[in-house]
C-alpha cells in the first residue's frame, strides 16, 4: 500500500495561529504572493497588491475563491465589476475571463481547489 505525501506547507506554518495579513508585505508598484499550502487538490496563497496594480484578464479550468484580507479591489469577472473590500469574498467560476485591479492598497487570500 503506497502512503500519499501530506501537502506541502510553506515556511513551516502548520499548528499555530497565523495572521494572514502579516504573511505578506506591500511593496511599492508590485505583486507580492507567498504561496502557503500546495497539494494535490490544490493551492492556498496570499497576496498583497500596492493600490494601481493588476492581474490582467485570464481563465483557470477550476473555481477559485478570492477572500480580501486588507484593503479594496475590483474583481471583474466576464466583464462584470465588483469592487470587494476587507471581510469580503468572491468565488471566480471556473473557465470564466477574470482580473483583479487595486483600487487600493489591498490583500487577499487565494484558494484554488482542482478537485
Amino acid at each position: 500500500m503506497s502512503q500519499e505525501k501530506e501537502p506541502a506547507v510553506e515556511g513551516g506554518l502548520k499548528a499555530q495561529a497565523l495572521s494572514l495579513a502579516q504573511l505578506v508585505d506591500y511593496q511599492g508598484a508590485s505583486v507580492v504572493s507567498r504561496e502557503i499550502m500546495k497539494g494535490k487538490a490544490g493551492t492556498v496563497t496570499v497576496f498583497a497588491f500596492d493600490q494601481g496594480e493588476s492581474l490582467s484578464e485570464h481563465t483557470a479550468p477550476f473555481d477559485a475563491l478570492v477572500q480580501v484580507i486588507d484593503g479594496e479591489a475590483e474583481i471583474t469577472i466576464s466583464g462584470n465589476p465588483l469592487v470587494v473590500t476587507e471581510g469580503e469574498s468572491v468565488i471566480m467560476p471556473a473557465d470564466q475571463p477574470h482580473a483583479l485591479n487595486a483600487l487600493k492598497r489591498f490583500k487577499m487570500l487565494l484558494t484554488m481547489i482542482r478537485a
